[in-house]
């Protein structure tokens, strides 16, 4: 509170060192990013990670957001559309679908996105701006802007996962899926560049490296999730630890591919989702499109139709200075949703 009420008697214009954190303003703060850290329910080493630098937990809070919104975008037409609530997560975890594996995929990306977009945007006390990398003709560059700083958000995500398990094969296979996460992070990172220069001549650019949007990341994890590979296990005969293999018998409908490290990987055989079930609600009721996805996500059932009367914002105009100016229009609309 006291913390809170600093905050807003301020004029922007106070120089820093005026403005001390006094003891019990930071007791209150280091109290309040030690319960986020609680209330995620983590693991004993990844706590203590989260407790060790006050922008781990909300860069954390953001990633999980981020991921399972950008999850349900992607799947918003399937029969399975990213349904996360509690005992639907929870059943979902224990399994190794395909869904599953989109799931690890999809959070270790959004981790490693959000912390790099962290560390740039001046949020964690253990991490800065990115570090100029070997460019080309690299006396002709001058490193400037704030890059995203993809090198730590690697490193700390890949210590806040785990090391690689040597025996059981699920955990393989999540490892192997967050890891892919990670994977698509990287290959999307561009240099953007900005020229200086008598009328803009390019004497010098001023470089630095962003991430792509997350929407790519999971348009690409989606493309990913439809061309994933089911697999088994074997023993590697000259390090005696465990492999992910295609499985051992040939299954109808599956391919022998042996999986790269850049495939999503999956051991147990989906479900439909078409009825309730403790993976997800079904599709009874979900409103779909008819000439798009009604077919397939009513799983033969059928669907209702419902007329209904909408009215919008049509037709606006941008007025001088400075609104937007719209009639409404209204028009008449077919809802369509998946019998029972």
């Amino acid at each position: 509170q006291i913390l809170l009420l600093t905050l807003l008697l301020l004029t922007g214009n106070e120089p820093l060192t005026i403005l001390p954190l006094t003891s019990e303003m930071e007791e209150a703060a280091v109290k309040a990013h030690y319960k986020v850290c609680d209330r995620l329910k983590l693991e004993k080493k990844q706590r203590r990670m989260c407790r060790r630098d006050p922008g781990v937990a909300e860069t954390l809070m953001e990633a999980i957001s981020m991921s399972a919104l950008e999850c349900q975008y992607q799947f918003r037409f399937e029969r399975w559309n990213c349904t996360l609530e509690g005992r639907y997560r929870a059943s979902l975890l224990k399994r190794g679908f395909k869904e599953t594996a989109f799931l690890y995929a999809i959070s270790s990306a959004g981790l490693t996105h959000a912390m790099a977009k962290a560390c740039s945007a001046g949020r964690m006390e253990r991490c800065t701006c990115d570090e100029a990398p070997d460019l080309e003709n690299r006396e002709a560059w001058q490193w400037g802007g704030c890059g995203d700083n993809l090198k730590y958000s690697n490193k700390f995500v890949k210590e806040f996962l785990g090391r690689k398990p040597n025996k059981d094969l699920r955990a393989r296979v999540d490892f192997h899926n967050n890891l892919v996460g990670m994977k698509v992070i990287k290959a999307g990172v561009e240099t953007t560049c900005k020229c200086h220069g008598v009328s803009g001549s390019c004497t010098v650019r001023t470089c630095w490296r962003q991430l792509s949007p997350f929407h790519e990341i999971g348009k690409q994890l989606k493309q990913k999730y439809e061309t994933s590979l089911k697999v088994g296990s074997t023993t590697n005969e000259a390090t005696g630890e465990g492999d992910i293999s295609p499985p051992k018998k040939s299954i109808p409908g599956h391919s022998d591919q042996i999986p790269r490290t850049t495939d999503l990987v999956y051991i147990d055989d989906s479900p439909s989702f078409c009825m309730m079930s403790r993976y997800s609600p079904g599709t009874s009721g979900r409103k779909c499109y008819k000439d798009k996805n009604c077919d397939s996500i009513c799983c033969g059932r059928g669907h209702n139709t419902q007329s209904r009367v909408v009215t919008r914002p049509c037709q606006c105009q941008v007025r001088w200075c400075c609104y937007v100016e719209c009639k409404q229009c209204t028009q008449r609309e077919e809802v369509y949703t998946c019998k029972d």
